[in-house]
């Protein structure tokens, strides 16, 4: 493949993923601001960032890198999302102790992580 139409692969995968990324994060979100009603902030995040991982599996496999490595990429998508949930629940929980708003919390999180979550996904579903 020339570094043009590889190139283009890749923007294609970029694209896909912000999309998929989006609409997982609207989901969860939601989801975030339901369960924040009853718990938490740290424990609402927890609850709908497990769901999140799950979501980002089946879009990733199926819609983002439209490919699968077999086990590596099932095993390596908990890791990678343990390494984003580390960092984004520091984000979220510097956020809150600096007395902003906790239903803002998981915003600057999610932008924060999201390159290093995509870096580490490629990794994981794209051989070579």
């Amino acid at each position: 493949m020339s570094s043009r139409g590889a190139g283009a692969v890749e923007q294609g995968r970029i694209v896909r993923f912000l999309a998929s990324g989006a609409f997982n994060t609207l989901l969860t979100y939601g989801l975030y601001l339901v369960a924040l009603r009853f718990t938490s902030p740290g424990v609402a995040y927890t609850l709908v960032y497990a769901l999140g991982i799950a979501l980002a599996y089946a879009l990733n496999r199926a819609f983002v890198f439209r490919a699968h490595t077999g086990w590596r990429s099932a095993l390596a998508m908990p890791l990678i999302y343990l390494v984003q949930y580390v960092l984004s629940l520091a984000i979220v929980t510097l956020w809150v102790r600096l007395g902003l708003s906790a239903t803002l919390a998981p915003l600057p999180a999610i932008v924060l992580c999201m390159p290093v979550t995509y870096l580490l996904s490629r990794v994981s579903f794209v051989r070579g």
